[in-house]
């Protein structure tokens, strides 16, 4: 049991307006069945009123709370976890960032002065991956691992002895997502394959690239070999994904991406562009294929690869799951109690 009973997490916490669950969401259930206190802010979409919110929460309950929780992301959302860390510091009040984001490395330069007062006055900062805890140490902030947990009873293991060339991408329509990609893939794919098909799970970011990704189905006449599913649960995308045999993750840009942990759950073998935290997640060719980013040809190779060679996806797949297996959160919720200890 942890010595902390009270605790205030600030960050994204627009559960009814958002199907799945939030990161804050699935750490309030894990750390309240230790019998943790947790409060929560904000659920305010405007993003001044959302500050504020944040703001008026932490003098709410600044007597109340033995710490506070701040998510940290390299946007827009950067001036919230320092805007909140400093009231925090201010009350003297113990605060641990949790870090998200593969471009977080890139804000710590962009803004060093800002880093510095954030993290270097933290009681410590949480890296849900290897490679964000890399990237902080290297810059001399203190950080612990703490992975994303999953529940992994809930992740039915389909055993996939012979793949057929459907392929699974489960991300936003985002530039750094890189989706045009995956519908380059599989008109290449479809060259040796030629009934091969696509499923596309994610929704519209509104940065153009949705657009920009049914004009290109449209130009390569591939409107019949693709689907485009819009947003779907967890549940609803888990029951989808047994139609298919190979999940693509195209990103330019990453940190760990939770799609790729439930798929490697899920028994889907895994091909990804090798960007950013991903490679401290997958061991190429151990528990799933890593391809350079933006490479077309090589995806489309690991692919072919993988389809004529199920001896292979036999062992990728179980060393996946077995991988994945340690992100349960029983086992997750103990670092999270070493920490508040």
């Amino acid at each position: 049991m942890t010595n902390y009973k009270n605790i205030l997490h600030i960050g994204n916490n627009l559960i009814k307006k958002n199907k799945n669950t939030t990161t804050m969401e699935a750490l309030r259930l894990l750390l309240e069945k230790e019998g943790i206190k947790i409060y929560r802010s904000s659920n305010k979409s405007n993003k001044v009123l959302r500050l504020i919110d944040m703001c008026f929460s932490i003098l709410k309950y600044k007597n109340k709370v033995d710490c506070i929780l701040i998510d940290t992301y390299s946007t827009f959302n950067f001036y919230f976890a320092f805007t909140t860390s400093q009231l925090a510091r201010f009350l003297k009040i113990k605060y641990i960032p949790i870090l998200h984001g593969g471009n977080l490395p890139m804000r710590l330069d962009k803004s060093l002065k800002m880093s510095k007062a954030i993290f270097n006055n933290s009681y410590v900062n949480i890296a849900p991956s290897g490679y964000l805890q890399h990237e902080f140490q290297k810059r001399n902030f203190k950080s612990i691992l703490i992975p994303n947990s999953i529940s992994i009873a809930k992740y039915e293991l389909k055993k996939r002895e012979k793949l057929k060339p459907k392929l699974l991408y489960v991300r936003a329509f985002s530039k750094i997502y890189n989706p045009t990609m995956a519908v380059e893939v599989l008109c290449e794919v479809m060259k040796t394959y030629p009934n091969a098909k696509l499923c596309m799970i994610g929704p519209d970011s509104e940065d153009g690239s949705f657009l920009q990704t049914k004009e290109l189905i449209n130009k390569l006449k591939l409107n019949r070999n693709i689907e485009l599913t819009g947003l779907l649960s967890k549940s609803e995308w888990h029951k989808k994904s047994k139609d298919f045999d190979i999940f693509i993750n195209t990103t330019n840009i990453d940190n760990t991406p939770v799609s790729v942990i439930e798929a490697m759950a899920l028994g889907l073998p895994v091909v990804s562009t090798n960007v950013g935290g991903v490679p401290y997640l997958i061991k190429n060719n151990a528990d799933g294929v890593l391809v350079d980013a933006n490479d077309v040809k090589a995806m489309t190779f690991a692919i072919i690869s993988l389809i004529q060679s199920p001896n292979k996806v036999k062992e990728l797949t179980r060393n996946a799951r077995r991988k994945v297996e340690r992100f349960d959160g029983a086992i997750v919720v103990n670092d999270w109690i070493d920490v508040l200890n």
